[in-house]
């Protein structure tokens, strides 16, 4: 069998000086490598179901109930993703000071109250504030990624960011089949009213996503060598031992290390042992290049505590700039497309109804399942091959344009053949959606000393693109064609003005 098929369940080879896995083993949460994966695409995947709940329902049902104009529906899915916002900025810093699996946990925990609480409405005042609130949980995917990260090495690092994210966002694709049928079954089978039936749906993403915070906090670690506080213990032991090797290395001037048995070597691993016993064959020139590359590794994994010279340094760079713009754009289409393309469907093919408009309306969301994860992948293969970060930043861009491209012909065209428009809206759904994949596999090699700093920035941009081109939809009213090929310029323009800029920062040390 295929060592990249068994890989799937087989417990991953681990990196000795990190502790983080070089494969992913997405169909077996018992190992802890696996379970982290799980819960790291499965909560995010709940959140993004509670936080785009709403939609669904209001082309008719709630817009009826609430008495609401589009003037009211378009201002609380823009107040939704302001609260994304601010929460994804906060939680890049809280992640690299407290870890990334409390401050998911927390997300998830504090988001859950206010989706509780969505039955309560009874205003379209009372409806923007609940959203607002219920938009925090769209905040979760930035511990999504910062704990992948954690626990995935180098080598499918971008794969293993791209599959959380993208069975994640696949959330936003579910929740056009679910809110309706729970909604449905409601009405249907439990005889509730439309006014109690939508108020009672919200109940089960409350449920699901505090049992899902809580096995987060009892099952899981914060980091591969556990607490995040001790984070840096391991580092530092490898560190001490490059230390006592180099050191007898400069009294040998023959360039050879000293005897590396058990006997000398008291609490060294035997890997350990062969490791430095392999260095000590080779010259002294060669023995620095490996001491060079120990002290990499050692810089690229240990996140620092977040301090406003270094966190100013790295948002002001200019490859976190060009990571931002091209999120603002990929991902803001992205959140723009799930809000309004029921309403699309509604209107260009009225005899869908609510129902059927959102499920065609899901695929869209859906398909990250699969594009997203091969934009991860494409860039991990790419950069494989090439060992350079300008093939993945080149993928990047290319996804971009290619998205606008696909938002200027959809918007151009407008179309009224259900086989034209969805055959488009796949080919726009491929491209955007693997760039998502695609940035947030570049992500890491970025300022990896602040991971988490850079991943909430990243992601506060994607939510920034959404309010504007949410704002965009707010003032041309129905006409969603327009809507489109302003949003499809903006994102060429965008990709093609940072394209220049390094895809890491000159000189940065653990920049691969």
């Amino acid at each position: 069998m295929p060592p990249s098929i068994i890989s799937l369940w087989k417990a991953p080879d681990i990196n000795p000086v990190n502790h983080k896995a070089r494969s992913i083993p997405v169909l077996n949460p018992l190992n802890i490598y696996g379970r982290v994966f799980l819960l790291s695409w499965w909560g995010f995947f709940i959140a993004f179901w509670s936080w785009y709940a709403f939609p669904p329902l209001m082309t008719e049902t709630i817009k009826s109930d609430l008495k609401l104009s589009q003037k009211d529906i378009a201002n609380s899915n823009v107040i939704s993703l302001a609260a994304t916002m601010l929460v994804r900025l906060a939680a890049g810093p809280l992640c690299d000071r407290y870890g990334a699996r409390w401050t998911f946990a927390g997300v998830l925990l504090v988001g859950a109250i206010p989706t509780a609480l969505a039955g309560t409405v009874s205003t379209p005042q009372g409806l923007i504030a609940v959203r607002f609130f219920v938009g925090i949980l769209g905040g979760s995917f930035i511990p999504c990624q910062v704990w992948t990260t954690g626990f995935f090495d180098k080598n499918v690092v971008g794969t293993a960011n791209s599959l959380a994210a993208g069975f994640g966002n696949a959330g936003g694709g579910v929740t056009y089949f679910v809110m309706p049928g729970i909604f449905n079954s409601l009405v249907q089978h439990q005889h509730l009213t439309d006014h109690v039936a939508w108020r009672v749906a919200f109940v089960v993403p409350f449920i699901l996503i505090t049992f899902t915070a809580l096995v987060m906090i009892l099952t899981c670690p914060d980091t591969p060598t556990g607490a995040w506080s001790a984070r840096t213990q391991e580092v530092k032991r490898h560190l001490d031992m490059r230390d006592t090797f180099f050191s007898g290395v400069g009294k040998d001037r023959k360039g050879m290390a000293p005897s590396m048995d058990s006997g000398a070597s008291p609490g060294l691993s035997n890997d350990t042992i062969k490791l430095n016993s392999a260095r000590g064959q080779g010259h002294f020139s060669e023995t620095h290049a490996q001491e060079d590359d120990l002290l990499t590794a050692a810089s690229w994994e240990l996140v620092e505590k977040p301090t406003i010279q270094g966190s100013a340094k790295a948002i002001l760079s200019l490859p976190t700039l060009a990571l931002s713009v091209a999120y603002f754009c990929s991902f803001g289409t992205e959140l723009c497309i799930n809000t309004i393309l029921g309403a699309y469907y509604a209107q260009n093919f009225p005899k869908l109804g609510q129902t059927g408009s959102g499920d065609w309306a899901a695929m869209f969301g859906l398909l990250n399942f699969v594009f997203r994860p091969a934009g991860g992948i494409s860039s991990d293969t790419i950069y494989r091959h090439t060992r350079s970060l300008w093939g993945k930043k080149i993928l990047v861009h290319s996804f971009g344009a290619m998205t606008g491209v696909f938002l200027l012909i959809i918007g151009f065209l407008n179309p009224h053949s259900k086989a034209t428009f969805v055959g488009l809206i796949t080919g726009l759904a491929f491209f955007e959606e693997a760039g998502n994949g695609g940035c947030f596999s570049l992500v890491p090699h970025v300022h990896p000393t602040s991971n988490g700093l850079v991943t909430g920035v990243t992601g506060a941009a994607g939510d920034l693109g959404g309010i504007v081109f949410l704002l965009i939809y707010r003032y041309s009213g129905t006409n969603y064609g327009r809507v489109f090929w302003i949003i499809g310029i903006i994102t060429i323009a965008g990709n093609l003005l940072v394209s220049w800029i390094r895809p890491i920062p000159k000189g940065q040390l653990g920049g691969r």
